[in-house]
């Protein structure tokens, strides 16, 4: 085979899911560079593949990238994975990848699984124009300031998240974004408890609190893009945020308002404090 590094998806979930392809070139190269050797080491044993692996992430010491690169300087070929789906969609592999053009070398994609367009595909979502986000900070206010700068982002957004961030990233998503804009959970996918959650983002906030179950597992959140003119306070809306201040403190006018008509939180509290 032609000598390179060669970018391998693998399952997400189901090993059923493994293409062909893939296997050929696992069973191929020379070496294996692997996110988690402990973690694909079942792979390619279900898959009868014996060829030598090492670790490799985006941290890995030279001596990593060395070993890598003496194989595929001697001609040889390697295949570069991670624990789950396309390597470099969220998941180690960039400076590698880079390093591979910067050198010269073949550098071949071997696709297949991906969590992110599989949620996307089911979602039932707009697919025409979509942004991928990755993971949002772990801390709540670097989070909210994300989720903030994405709010009137027409595209349909997809993010990952940790089980155990899960329902802050929601309630946040719903407080900045606004409780009716719809959005999707997407648990499992490909696995035995497989979840496709759709509804608003208050829905989903509540239906996250009062079961546990969804807060395991992996984890994709794909929210609407934002609608026309939904970034706007208009005369109606001001009228009703005055009205409501003159009784209320600012964050809980705020609050009431945004739930009522879909529109963030945060863009009418600052209406408020600045009049």
């Amino acid at each position: 085979m032609e000598s390179g590094l060669y970018v391998v998806a693998t399952p997400i979930g189901n090993l059923s899911d493994m293409v062909p392809r893939a296997v050929e070139i696992l069973q191929s190269v020379d070496l294996v560079a692997a996110e988690d050797t402990r973690h694909s080491a079942p792979l390619l044993k279900h898959f009868g593949i014996d060829t030598p692996m090492m670790a490799y992430h985006d941290h890995s010491d030279a001596g990593a990238l060395a070993r890598i690169e003496g194989c595929i300087e001697r001609g040889g070929s390697v295949a570069l994975i991670s624990d789950a789906g396309t390597p470099l969609i969220s998941d180690p592999g960039f400076r590698l990848v880079r390093h591979a053009h910067e050198q010269g070398w073949s550098v071949v994609p071997i696709p297949g699984a991906s969590a992110a367009i599989a949620a996307l595909s089911v979602a039932g979502l707009p697919t025409d124009r979509f942004r991928f986000e990755g993971f949002l900070p772990a801390k709540a206010g670097a989070r909210r300031n994300q989720l903030d700068e994405l709010a009137q982002e027409s595209s349909t957004l997809v993010f990952y998240e940790a089980p155990h961030r899960v329902l802050e990233t929601l309630q946040d998503m719903r407080d900045v974004l606004g409780g009716s804009r719809m959005a999707v959970l997407a648990r499992e996918l490909t696995k035995a408890f497989e979840t496709v959650l759709r509804a608003p983002l208050s829905e989903l906030v509540e239906r996250v609190e009062t079961d546990s179950n969804q807060s395991r597992g992996e984890i994709v959140l794909l929210v609407a893009g934002a609608e026309a003119g939904s970034g706007e306070i208009t005369p109606e809306i001001a009228r009703m945020l005055d009205l409501l201040s003159d009784t209320l403190p600012p964050r809980q006018a705020a609050g009431l308002v945004a739930d009522a008509f879909g529109l963030r939180k945060k863009m009418l509290y600052d209406y408020l404090i600045s009049r």
